[in-house]
C-alpha cells in the first residue's frame, strides 16, 4: 500500500492521519477537506466560541509544525464529489481525481434544515463567528430545537444578555437521549435562567425574521437557529455500491469495503460491545474511530494478520455545558430500560445516573459532579456488568 486518502479534514480525519505516520505508513498520504480551514475543533463553536471567550485560533487541533511533520498532501476547499471503488478514484469537485490504496470516508455531517430563508446553523467556524457577532443584550434569538447544541446556545445567548425563545417539537427535550426524567430536570435550568420554552410544538418554517408554528402563530426573533439534528455526509457516495443507511454503513471493524474505512460523525458502524448499529456524533468518538479505521486500514484481514485486526468496541462518551451544568455520560443510554439516581439527586442538578438495559448496566450520566465521579461506572459499563451487581439496592429508581 503506497498511497491512503482520507476524505474529511476535522478531527476523525486528522487523527487517522496521525495514525498512519504512527503506525510506520510512509508513501503518499493525502487528506481532502470541503472547508478552508484545516483541523478545528467543533465542540467550542456552540459555548466558548459563540461566547466570545475564545477566538478562532484558539480552535486549531495541532500547531503547524506538527501538521507539517506529517508529510500531508493536503487538499483544502475542495469537496468530494464521487468515488469508484472499483478503480480506486476519488473525484472531486473541482474535476481533478485522486487515486488510492486504501481510503478512509471521514466527511462527517451537515446541519438539517427547516423550510425559510435567513436562519442560522451552526456547524462551521463561520457559522459561529456570523451568530456571536449578531447576538447580545437587546436582541431576541429563537432557537429551533432543544437537543444538545439548542440548548447550548440557548444557555450562552441569555449569559450575554439576549432574549431566547426555545422551541421543541418534542414534549420533553432530550428525553430520546437521556429519558424524560433527566430530560425535565435539565430543561428546568432554562426556565431558572428566564428562557421562555415552547414544547410540543411543530415548526412549518424558520426565517431570518423568526419561527412560524405549524398553528399558524408566528415567533417573532431578530436572529433564528435551527438545531433539529444532522444529516450525513454520503451523497458523494451515491452510485458507488458502498452501503449508505443514515450514514456509511461499516462492520465491527470500520470497514465499508475492501480497503475503504468510515470513521466519524458520517459512520454507521456496529459496536460489538452493545451489539448495536451506531452513529455516535460527539467529538471524542471521532477521534478514537479515526484510529481504530487507520490502524484497521494498515492490517487487512488476511489469515497472517487476523488477531492484529481489532473490532471498534468504544464505550461512547459525551458532554455539554450549559448555564453551571456540567453533563457527562459514558455508555449508549438510547432505548434503556430504567434510570436509577445512584448519588446526588436530580431536584438539585448534581447527580450520577445509571441506565440499564435489558440485565446490563448500559450507561451512567453525571450534572454537576467532577468527572472521577463517572470513571468507576465507565469501568463497570466496559465490563458489561450485570444491573444486580453495579447498582445497589438503596439506589432511587426514577424511570
Amino acid at each position: 500500500m503506497s498511497r491512503i486518502l482520507v476524505v474529511g479534514a476535522s478531527a476523525a480525519g486528522l487523527a487517522a492521519a496521525e495514525t498512519l505516520r504512527r503506525e510506520g505508513f510512509d508513501g503518499t498520504l493525502t487528506l481532502v477537506g470541503d472547508e478552508p480551514h484545516a483541523f478545528y475543533d467543533r465542540p467550542p463553536l456552540s459555548k466558548q466560541i459563540l461566547a466570545s471567550q475564545w477566538e478562532p485560533g484558539k480552535l486549531a487541533l495541532r500547531p503547524p509544525a506538527d501538521l507539517e511533520a506529517l508529510g500531508l498532501d493536503l487538499r483544502l476547499g475542495v469537496a468530494a464529489a464521487g468515488l469508484d471503488p472499483a478503480g480506486r478514484t476519488v473525484r472531486l469537485a473541482d474535476g481533478s481525481e485522486l487515486r488510492y490504496d486504501g481510503l478512509i470516508v471521514a466527511t462527517g455531517v451537515r446541519p438539517r434544515r427547516l423550510p425559510g430563508e435567513g436562519a442560522h446553523v451552526l456547524r462551521t467556524l463561520r457559522d459561529a463567528l456570523v451568530l456571536r457577532d449578531r447576538l447580545g443584550r437587546g436582541r431576541r434569538l429563537a432557537v429551533v430545537g432543544a437537543g444538545f447544541l439548542g440548548s447550548e446556545a440557548a444557555a450562552v445567548a441569555r449569559g450575554l444578555g439576549a432574549e431566547v425563545v426555545l422551541v421543541e417539537p418534542a414534549p420533553v427535550p432530550l428525553a430520546h437521549a437521556v429519558g424524560a426524567e433527566v430530560g425535565r430536570v435539565l430543561t428546568q435550568a432554562h426556565l431558572d435562567h428566564g428562557v421562555d420554552l415552547r414544547t410540543g410544538v411543530a415548526v412549518v418554517e424558520a426565517g431570518g425574521g423568526g419561527v412560524r408554528l405549524a398553528d399558524g402563530e408566528l415567533i417573532d426573533a431578530d436572529e433564528v437557529l435551527v438545531a433539529v439534528g444532522s444529516v450525513p455526509n454520503t451523497e458523494w457516495l451515491a452510485g458507488s455500491g458502498l452501503t449508505l443507511a443514515d450514514g456509511l454503513v461499516c462492520d465491527e471493524y470500520c470497514a465499508a469495503a475492501p480497503g475503504v474505512y468510515g470513521a466519524g460523525d458520517v459512520a454507521r458502524w456496529h459496536n460489538p460491545l452493545f451489539d448495536v448499529p451506531m452513529r455516535i456524533e460527539h467529538r471524542t468518538n471521532a477521534a478514537e474511530m479515526g484510529m481504530a479505521a487507520a490502524r484497521n486500514l494498515l492490517r487487512p484481514e488476511v489469515e497472517a494478520e487476523a488477531e492484529a485486526r481489532r473490532p471498534f468496541a468504544p464505550v461512547p462518551y459525551f458532554w455539554s455545558d450549559q448555564y453551571d451544568m456540567k453533563i457527562q455520560a459514558y455508555g449508549y443510554l438510547r432505548g434503556h430500560d430504567e434510570i436509577a439516581v445512584v448519588d446526588g439527586d436530580l431536584s438539585g442538578r448534581r447527580f450520577v445516573a445509571a441506565y440499564r438495559t435489558g440485565d446490563h448496566l448500559a450507561g451512567a450520566l453525571a450534572v454537576g459532579m467532577p468527572p472521577k465521579a463517572l470513571l468507576s461506572w465507565r469501568r463497570a459499563v466496559a465490563s458489561r456488568a450485570a444491573w444486580s451487581e453495579a447498582v445497589p439496592s438503596t439506589a432511587s429508581v426514577v424511570g
